[in-house]
């Protein structure tokens, strides 16, 4: 795995994110970037891409990250065909791909686990930066916590992400905008502030006190509330894999609708794809 390191001040990120693609690979991003700027289709670059303009932190990237609403996706793969790259819909509840040759961008609109699905306010509060040389938009701090601290499989997990961007932007943040998107997940926040804290011992007195204050006055209030009636497991919003014996047993999948978001057809193609490579027009 590539380590994640600092941007020195005076580097080019864009440079030393893509130092390991090749030639074709970069023309390839460059190109469907520029594709997409000039048509009427809104999206956001996130990835590595984001989190080096939100947290000055870089890790080599082989690859490109689109965001677009739901609605968006047919024009924004439309685009993509048009400049000559064929595409598919990978997973119907949140990414396809385009390619050329052996290279890919993936177009999201949701989340794996179904909750972070892109909204207007991820357009209304985007960063704005240049990526191979195109003038765009990049995927918000606070969406960009949201969804990286669901992101806890046995092969990746995003929680130092999310730490890198506290550590970078904790007074800037919208902090109410943040609690509101975890809503009844509430306990996966905390645990990112938690493990910031220990993570960053001298760091931790910059979450604003009311966050940590409301969020532990929600535990103590569970605590002392009656049990939940049934036996529902949430790991499988945070790991696709490793909680699936526990569902197997007779245990209720969070993602599932109406729990969650997800029909049971799209969890099977979900669950079924763990060991095999992505789809490919």
């Amino acid at each position: 795995m590539e380590p994640t390191i600092a941007l020195p001040r005076d580097a080019d990120p864009n440079a030393i994110l893509a130092i390991d693609m090749t030639p074709e690979a970069r023309d390839f991003f460059a190109s469907a970037l520029r594709a997409l700027a000039a048509s009427d289709v809104p999206f956001l670059v996130g990835g590595a891409y984001a989190l080096a303009h939100h947290a000055g932190m870089r890790r080599r990237t082989r690859d490109l990250d689109v965001f677009v609403r739901r609605r968006d996706v047919g024009a924004a793969l439309l685009v993509l065909e048009n400049a000559g790259y064929p595409t598919c819909i990978a997973f119907p509840h949140w990414l396809a791909k385009a390619y050329s040759g052996s290279e890919h961008v993936d177009v999201i609109w949701s989340s794996g686990n179904g909750l972070a699905e892109v909204d207007d306010l991820w357009f209304e509060h985007a960063g704005r930066g240049e990526v191979f040389g195109v003038e765009v938009g990049l995927c918000p701090a606070e969406e960009t916590i949201f969804a990286k601290s669901f992101i806890q499989e046995r092969e990746r997990y995003d929680g130092a992400d999310v730490a890198h961007v506290l550590r970078a932007r904790c007074e800037d943040l919208d902090w109410p905008r943040i609690v509101a998107r975890f809503g009844d997940h509430w306990r996966v926040l905390l645990s990112q502030l938690i493990l910031f804290g220990f993570i960053y011992p001298t760091e931790q007195r910059r979450i604003p006190p009311w966050v940590m204050r409301d969020l532990l006055a929600r535990l103590e209030a569970e605590h002392a509330s009656p049990p939940e009636v049934g036996r529902v497991c949430r790991g499988t919003l945070l790991s696709r894999a490793q909680y699936l014996a526990d569902v197997s047993e007779g245990w209720d999948d969070a993602r599932l609708w109406p729990e969650g978001s997800m029909t049971s057809e799209e969890i099977a193609r979900w669950t079924a794809a763990i060991d095999q490579p992505p789809p490919h027009p």
